[in-house]
């Protein structure tokens, strides 16, 4: 099977964790075990999350006083990519002598006149209390919002169309690489007038832009994974329940949080409804039982994994 896999940010980063490297390292090295035996029975494709990469050093750069102004977000989900990817790449190999693995920098197209520009929404970066946030906010030019009990700067964060490296990474698949790629949801970039590429000061949802990439490649299932065992139905009530085997049709009946479990459970339905596939979210320590159909919340068109005949 060819599994494309998207990491949370507390793969890398968890949350309430300094952002110390060695601390970062211990977990993308606990991921890349968590990710061998995936790789050593399926072709694989990883993506990540960034965001709170992305936040430090959009923190650093704008109060750095050498510089006449703070790098661009294009240019910070670059650095990030290739910090993230190095790690990840690294441990793979560790992980897995005698694989090849690719970690690759990847842009991701998006429209210029997307509406999210003028509406910032995606959470980057670190949380802070209500005074802390609005005093950076006002120091920095940015726009917060609260994010649960505490308050986060928010993003433009554009709908996915392609992204641009795509036929080199099924050609690298293809040749039996584990590919790391579309990190933070790949660095946004339009077409402008000419027809050129250029970075854009937003972020993509890494886990939109992992549904796009899937279907492009063709992949049999697609991974969303991260520090919860399943979706919850009724979350924080006093009816919440576990949602296992399920399908898009019944998922859209439901409501999640737009900043968390909601884009997630978005492009894993877009996926199921588009390529007749196969989709999770669950926890990255038990992706093998998750494609096994032993853990997480699998979604396919009839709800049943291994998809068989509703006749």
């Amino acid at each position: 099977m060819r599994v494309i896999v998207a990491l949370g940010g507390n793969a890398v980063l968890r949350r309430g964790q300094r952002p110390d490297a060695d601390a970062q390292l211990v977990n993308v090295r606990a991921a890349a075990r968590a990710l061998a035996g995936l790789a050593g029975e399926h072709e694989l494709v990883i993506t990540h999350g960034n965001g709170p990469q992305v936040g430090m050093l959009a923190l650093q750069s704008a109060a750095d006083p050498g510089l006449s102004g703070p790098y661009p977000f294009d240019a910070l989900g670059a650095q990030t990519q290739g910090l993230i990817g190095y790690w990840m790449q690294q441990a793979l190999q560790n992980a897995l002598p005698g694989r090849q693995v690719l970690a690759m920098v990847t842009q991701t197209l998006v429209s210029a006149v997307d509406p999210a520009f003028a509406d910032p929404a995606k959470f980057v970066g670190r949380v802070y209390e209500q005074e802390e946030a609005e005093k950076l906010a006002a120091e920095h030019g940015w726009t917060v919002r609260q994010d649960g009990p505490h308050w986060r700067r928010v993003v433009p964060s554009p709908t996915p169309q392609r992204v641009v490296e795509t036929r080199l990474i099924r050609r690298m698949v293809a040749e039996g690489v584990i590919v790391v790629c579309a990190g933070g949801g790949g660095v946004p970039v339009v077409r402008d007038e000419r027809g050129r590429l250029t970075g854009v000061e937003a972020v993509v949802d890494k886990d939109l832009t992992t549904a796009m990439l899937a279907e492009a490649l063709e992949c049999d299932a697609f991974l969303s994974l991260t520090d919860v065992p399943r979706v919850m139905r009724g979350f924080g009530t006093p009816e919440q329940s576990e949602i296992g085997h399920t399908t898009p049709h019944e998922l859209r009946a439901l409501d999640f949080p737009a900043g968390s479990m909601g884009p997630k459970v978005e492009a894993v339905c877009r996926f199921v409804e588009t390529t007749g596939d196969m989709a999770a979210i669950g926890r990255l320590e038990d992706a093998e039982r998750i494609l096994g159909g032993c853990a997480g919340t699998i979604v396919t068109p009839n709800g049943r994994w291994p998809l068989t005949s509703t006749l």
